[in-house]
């Protein structure tokens, strides 16, 4: 496994919206592996390796969540809305890289008055009560072309934690996906498979990206490759860090396709592969988009569990996404056949 490209897609700025040195990274290493690469009008990178057989959209979301600026006050605080899902309390105190499409600009800390003052904190703040502190002045934030719309991202960068197996950063959410995509690409190189890997823009803010692309690509099948929550906190917790990749079955928006997902099972039990089936009643991801797709596409997710989700740093397993990897390239390399009548 590649780690030094893992790390480096994982510390990427790429908020939804500026995907734009993400994808760079990602057609970089992605133009190895295909016939074909494009990136459409709306910002999704389109990676078509040509072959034979049933039209398969793999999808992965370049995007990660962050912050917004929409106001600068007199003083120089920085006022800012939420790009994406993420926990208020993950934000406080936290150091935060001011971007454009080129650079770190320069960083702050997410603060709040009591905090600042040292103040008697009776209460969580709210989002909307938080500002970030750079120690410049609103005249001095001009100069360096911080305005309204400039983002703001969580700095923490990529890192194995005690056990060398298990790996922290920002934006695993879902820069794992995207490497899972990358080295099932390496893997699959010599296929002969209809594939289109397709890296999407703005999943965080509405499954955005996926919707425009699927609608280009028409395929007869496709799977989103994204991250889901661990349940681990207690023993009896059924996804868990470590145990393998997982099989959405049912999210907030769709029911995975039964055919798919049963052979995706049978496909694991022969490879013995671990496989972690999950329910689940909140989010979704960029296969209700592509299932949804003109006539109706099947379609399901295969993910990598995650500690942390919708936090400024999340915490992932090695063994998990190798083993999604691996799950991957059995399943296109035995496509399901009575799946799409």
């Amino acid at each position: 496994m590649d780690e030094k490209l893992l790390f480096k897609l994982i510390n990427a700025f790429g908020p939804s919206g500026l995907e734009i040195n993400v994808r760079k990274i990602i057609e970089k290493e992605m133009k190895k592996y295909v016939d074909e690469i494009k990136t459409d009008k709306f910002g999704n990178l389109i990676c078509h390796k040509q072959g034979k057989g049933k039209k398969l959209m793999l999808a992965a979301h370049m995007d990660e969540v962050g912050l917004i600026i929409r106001e600068i006050k007199k003083d120089g605080k920085l006022k800012f809305s939420v790009v994406g899902g993420v926990e208020t309390l993950t934000l406080i105190g936290e150091v935060v890289a001011l971007v454009n499409d080129k650079e770190v600009i320069c960083e702050g800390v997410i603060t709040y008055k009591e905090l600042q003052d040292d103040l008697e904190k009776d209460e969580l703040p709210t989002t909307d009560e938080l500002h970030i502190d750079t120690g410049l002045t609103k005249k001095e934030l001009e100069k360096k072309k911080i305005t309204i719309g400039t983002y703001a991202i969580p700095y923490n960068h990529a890192r194995t934690l005690g056990n060398k197996k298990i790996i922290a950063g920002k934006a695993l959410d879902d820069r794992l996906g995207c490497f899972i995509l990358i080295e099932l690409a390496k893997k699959l190189k010599k296929t002969k498979k209809e594939i289109y890997y397709v890296f999407t823009v703005q999943e965080e803010v509405g499954l955005i990206g996926a919707k425009t692309a699927v609608y280009k690509i028409d395929p007869e099948w496709g799977i989103a490759v994204d991250v889901t929550n661990t349940e681990d906190y207690e023993k009896e917790g059924i996804i868990k860090l470590g145990k393998g990749p997982t099989l959405s079955i049912m999210d907030e928006e769709m029911i995975s396709n039964k055919c798919i997902d049963e052979h995706i099972k049978k496909i694991a039990k022969q490879k013995k592969i671990p496989l972690q089936l999950k329910v689940d009643n909140i989010g979704t991801t960029d296969a209700t988009k592509i299932m949804l797709s003109k006539g109706g596409v099947p379609s399901t997710v295969i993910g990598v569990a995650i500690r942390n989700m919708h936090s400024t740093i999340s915490i992932g397993h090695k063994h998990d996404i190798k083993q999604a990897i691996n799950l991957l390239y059995h399943i296109i390399k035995n496509q399901p056949k009575k799946c799409f009548n």
